[in-house]
């Protein structure tokens, strides 16, 4: 067993664990490998133990490792931010899109997806702490920014998702997370039939499961830590 493969398997027994402690179903929370800039043998190794959704920040890098990685069944999600530059090649290549902002990314995703492909799957980014320079709707322009998406034909609204402040204070993570259920909550009582509530990562996934998280974005829990350097050319390389 690699290295990964061991990781995965500490990782779902440990999400299985914090769910039994809150009374919650495991099967309700699913595992998203986040596998931005590590390679395509790397992605590989986790779908042998079994993963089979992989999220990516960076397109060009992402459709690399689509290329590589043909002959396996991924699920591939996009989870970065959404630049209008890059929306033909997102609605062609992916499963998912994260992090939808504004009524105009919606609506380029719609248009520019392949006929032939069921609908993209979509959640609403939500900047639940209000922080600057982050993506991201208010809790405010959420549901209007919903009930737009709702009604385009190429598009499926799945859910939202929103990674709170960076914060040593484990309370103030656990009341971000909260408040984006409560947006879920109140968005579904709307009429839209939402399933998916995408928060929690490596750091916080102990209180985004807590407080209802169905989808964890997991990348240094299974691949180890990244290269500042190499991400920090990827950030670079999206400006």
């Amino acid at each position: 067993m690699t290295d990964i493969q061991a990781n995965i398997r500490a990782l779902q027994q440990q999400i299985a664990g914090l769910a039994e402690t809150c009374g919650r179903n495991p099967a309700d929370i699913s595992l998203l490998a986040v596998s931005k800039t590590f390679p395509a043998s790397s992605i590989r190794e986790a779908w042998l133990a079994g993963q089979r959704t992989f999220g990516e920040n960076y397109v060009d890098e992402a459709l690399d490792k689509i290329d590589t990685l043909t002959d396996l069944d991924i699920e591939w999600h996009f989870i970065g931010r959404i630049q209008s530059n890059k929306t033909r090649k997102i609605a062609g290549n992916f499963s998912w899109a994260h992090c939808v902002a504004s009524e105009k990314v919606a609506q380029r995703l719609n248009d520019q997806r392949p006929p032939d492909l069921p609908p993209l799957n979509i959640c609403i980014q939500v900047n639940i702490d209000n922080e600057p320079g982050k993506s991201g709707v208010t809790a405010e322009e959420a549901l209007e920014l919903a009930g737009r998406i709702n009604h385009l034909p190429q598009l499926r609204l799945r859910g939202i998702m929103g990674i709170p402040e960076k914060t040593p204070d484990r309370e103030k993570q656990r009341q971000s997370f909260h408040a984006l259920a409560q947006i879920f909550r109140q968005i579904r009582a709307s009429g839209i039939a939402l399933d998916t509530l995408s928060m929690g990562m490596t750091a916080d996934m102990e209180e985004a499961i807590a407080e209802g998280a169905t989808m964890l974005r997991i990348g240094t829990a299974i691949f180890g830590q990244r290269n500042q350097a190499n991400n920090q050319i990827h950030q670079e390389s999206t400006k």
